[in-house]
């Protein structure tokens, strides 16, 4: 009150406008926390939302674990590779980012020039976030395209199955699809198993898996394929196919049949007659399946090995005689029956057993059932469930029904091996694994006549082929010669040869089922019935595979003397 009374302006005026600049400053501060307040809220409801949103992990429907995933090695039974992953680079676009889709076209056809240019131009047009333009590329290609510079091209890692022995084990392997996954062969068991839970949890991407031991020994495997192509030509063949089985395990040591595919290249097993006649080719079987008939008969006490039997005359169904192909015509003993591979003599020993009691048999044996084993390529037999007078005729020679050639391995392996059927497997099995899986089908009696009459088929039958290319290894077998249906009538002209064997059979460890189909007389000097064909290659086979699995040869004769039976010495 004083400054006014001297002339100074009122106090109460500069408090009023100091007043002013300090609300103005207060309300600026307040809007300005309350937009960043607001900012900050507009972020964290961002982050929040974004947090929600659920990643698209897949690759054109895909998962992303799955088809990056690894798969175990395969090895042999010693350990070789005989399947394995292999890192490659796959191209791929992302659509929406091409700038100049035009140009993105001829860029990429400088160096793939294979790609259509039409599918090219769709696959890049579009606002896509991912497209595969071509899988499983070499390093080569993926350098000269990342060198081309398009936007939107990129490449991922995937793994891509090898198989360093290519066609060799094709029917074993299989195959897997460009996802990597087991389309075929033991390849897609393995995914039935385990494998493929694996891929789908992610286990199997990046990490090293544990590898898969087969039975197989490629060793042997690849003696097998030579002689099974080299039958190829050797007979003018159409087919050829070879099983070897280790009696006591079960464990298949080979397995081939051509013609086969290359695994590494998965389309050519679409190739007409590419198929496992193993597995999933069914067959009159012939006489091989004599050796069934005549074991089937002595274990069921019908008959005995030093009985003889009435083989004068063929066997009369209403119209029809059943013959002999090279027929002697008189009384034979149970052992010239097998050697001579009499089709009456045979007849007469399942009469004796009598034809139910040998419908049971087949049974035993798993004929008329699908064999327990890994391949998903698998035929179920064709074995009538009840067998008319003349339909077990013709069955106990081995015609009249069809199984593959593994039910015969299986049923040899039976026979000689004290007479215990054991399922076969393609993983490893030791005996004592084995033994609790046995299944008694025949005595160990039955057994050692069966060893005794292969082996004479070998010295003294229609085996002798086969055990001139094996001399010293004991081997022995039975051939069998069937007419294959041509135009629903039995041809003369067009047979599938089989020869079922053992080895060695003073102390049997293999069984081998070898097949040739509609094969030719090697030379002038040669024929066309199974001891020239299918027979010498199975002589060959053994004479190149049994060091290698340690059977010596040994020429003494007293071995072939302790192989007969004591009733028959």
């Amino acid at each position: 009150m004083a400054a006014a009374t001297e002339g100074y302006s009122p106090t109460i005026a500069l408090d009023g406008a100091r007043k002013q600049r300090g609300n103005l400053t207060q309300a600026r501060i307040r809007w300005m926390i309350l937009g960043v307040v607001i900012g900050f809220m507009l972020v964290g409801g961002r982050l929040v939302q974004l947090g929600m949103v659920e990643t698209d992990q897949t690759i054109e429907g895909q998962a992303r674990d799955v088809i990056t995933a690894t798969r175990p090695p395969i090895l042999d039974r010693n350990g070789l590779e005989m399947a394995v992953d292999i890192r490659v680079p796959s191209l791929y676009a992302e659509p929406r980012r091409i700038i100049d889709v035009e140009e993105a076209v001829q860029k990429l056809r400088t160096v793939l020039p294979d790609l259509s240019e039409t599918w090219l131009r769709n696959r890049l047009t579009g606002d896509k976030g991912f497209v595969w333009v071509q899988r499983e590329l070499t390093p080569a290609i993926q350098d000269q395209v990342m060198r081309l510079g398009i936007p939107g091209i990129d490449f991922i890692t995937e793994s891509k199955r090898f198989y360093p022995a290519m066609n060799e084990a094709a029917h074993i392997l299989g195959s897997t699809n460009v996802d990597n996954q087991g389309i075929a062969g033991i390849e897609r068991h393995m995914d039935t198993e385990s494998v493929a839970l694996l891929q789908e949890l992610g286990l199997a991407r990046g990490n090293a898996l544990t590898p898969v031991e087969l039975s197989v020994d490629m060793r042997v495997q690849h003696v097998l394929h030579d002689q099974l192509v080299d039958a190829m030509t050797r007979y003018q063949a159409v087919a050829a196919a070879g099983v070897m089985m280790d009696i006591y395990t079960g464990e298949i040591v080979a397995l081939a049949s051509v013609p086969d595919f290359n695994p590494n290249e998965p389309a050519s097993a679409l190739v007409k007659d590419t198929f496992n006649r193993i597995t999933s080719g069914i067959f009159e079987p012939g006489s091989i399946f004599k050796t069934v008939t005549i074991a089937g008969a002595l274990d069921s006490g019908a008959v005995r090995a030093t009985d003889q039997f009435d083989a004068r005359y063929g066997i009369r169904f209403g119209r029809y005689t059943i013959d002999d192909f090279h027929g002697k015509h008189r009384i034979m003993s149970l052992s010239e029956i097998y050697k001579y591979s009499s089709n009456i003599g045979t007849i007469r020993i399942m009469q004796a057993m009598g034809k139910d009691n040998f419908r049971d048999f087949l049974g035993r044996m798993k004929f008329d059932q699908r064999v327990e084993f890994e391949l998903p390529e698998m035929r179920v037999p064709t074995v009538p469930k009840t067998l008319s007078e003349v339909g077990a005729a013709t069955a106990s020679f081995g015609h009249g029904l069809s199984v593959s050639p593994l039910h015969m391995v299986t049923a040899y392996g039976a026979l000689v091996n004290g007479g215990n059927y054991i399922a076969p497997t393609l993983y490893k099995r030791s005996v004592a694994e084995a033994e609790p899986l046995y299944e008694r089908v025949v005595t160990p009696q039955t057994s050692e006549v069966m060893r005794y009459l292969m082996r004479l088929n070998a010295l003294e039958g229609s085996g002798s082929q086969m055990n001139r290319a094996a001399l010293g290894y004991r081997a022995g077998g039975k051939t069998g010669t069937a007419e294959k249906v041509v135009d629903g009538r039995y041809s003369s002209s067009k047979v599938t040869n089989f020869f079922a064997s053992a080895f060695p059979l003073d102390n049997p460890r293999y069984a081998i089922v070898i097949m040739v189909d509609e094969p030719k007389a090697e030379n002038p000097q040669s024929g066309t019935t199974a001891g020239w064909n299918a027979g010498h290659l199975t002589g060959r086979l053994i004479q190149r595979v049994a060091p290698m699995l340690g059977v010596a040869p040994d020429f003494s004769e007293a071995l072939d003397r302790q192989i007969v039976p004591p009733a028959l010495r």
